[in-house]
């Protein structure tokens, strides 16, 4: 019992990782769909909307903390949509990744000199660090119920939202057939900055749940953008629902790679089976061959 005990409790740990890494996932979906660019710093709009959702909570209440990070965040993202990918987009897909990564990195010095080195934290929505519910032998924080919950309701607004809306079927539009969406009379350019808006305000609401648990430093961005890219590849680029069940494996795995392997390691077991599997299916668990886009929403 005791084992059956601490393998769900591996189970939990590895389920509250994979959620975060599959809404990093989705951010690298939502912007590759809408515009062809791999957004590796999307990870960055995690670390953001920690930061800043922790020095607003000085002035205000959590949750208005929380709504105004998500929001700023979401203005940054737009804003590097306009200031630096408006006039790239014809340049190649390596200028573009490599215009991305350059961004990370200036994203995250420039948090260094905001914040510091520091680690930071905000405080638990419900409960604190001692409290816990106990399920079948094993604690569950009750951030982590939060932070579950946050990632199914929002992959389940942004699927409405998408799919039912008119600003969404304009950017499904634009990602299934540029041309026809524009002799529509679509703007494009405006369906770009929205899709990297939402990018970055979905991980800006990441970031945000899960500073009770994982703290929050400058740091941390760049490892979860490769978490995110990662799980996006092994679902299948351009599929949502496989970038929700590619951040769930790759957080399950590398949960229990921690109880079988050196803490040096613990990347190894994922990325693995990420090799595996693009091996055998090289467009990913549930894409399909050349790519889908947001129209599988």
């Amino acid at each position: 019992m005791e084992n059956g005990s601490l393998a769900l409790q591996y189970l939990l740990s590895g389920v509250t990782k994979g959620s975060i890494y599959a809404v990093v996932a989705i951010g690298f979906n939502l912007i590759y769909s809408a515009t062809g660019v791999l957004n590796f710093a999307q990870g960055e709009f995690v670390m953001l909307g920690g930061m800043v959702a922790v020095t607003l909570a000085y002035y205000v209440p959590l949750p208005v903390a929380v709504a105004g990070a998500v929001a700023i965040v979401a203005l940054v993202g737009c804003l590097l949509e306009i200031l630096f990918f408006r006039k790239l987009r014809r340049h190649s897909v390596l200028h573009l990744i490599i215009i991305t990564i350059g961004l990370s990195i200036v994203m995250q010095e420039a948090a260094l000199h905001i914040w510091d080195e520091k680690v930071r934290s905000l405080p638990y929505f419900t409960g604190n660090e001692v409290s816990s519910l106990k399920f079948l032998g094993a604690a569950i924080s009750p951030q982590v119920l939060w932070v579950l919950g946050t990632v199914a309701v929002t992959v389940t607004l942004l699927h409405f939202f998408l799919k039912y809306s008119l600003p969404g079927r304009a950017m499904r539009a634009c990602s299934s057939n540029p041309d026809a969406a524009m002799l529509a009379g679509i703007n494009i350019q405006n369906m770009r900055t929205l899709s990297f808006g939402l990018s970055a305000a979905l991980g800006a609401l990441a970031g945000c749940v899960i500073s009770p648990i994982t703290m929050t430093h400058y740091e941390m961005g760049a490892p979860l953008a490769i978490k995110g890219f990662a799980a996006a590849i092994l679902g299948g680029m351009g599929s949502p629902m496989g970038a929700v069940a590619g951040g769930l494996m790759v957080g399950i795995l590398e949960a229990f790679a921690v109880s079988r392997l050196p803490a040096a390691y613990n990347d190894v077991a994922a990325f693995a089976v990420l090799l595996l599997v693009l091996f055998i299916r090289p467009h990913g668990l549930f894409g399909r061959p050349g790519g889908e886009s947001v129209r599988e929403y």
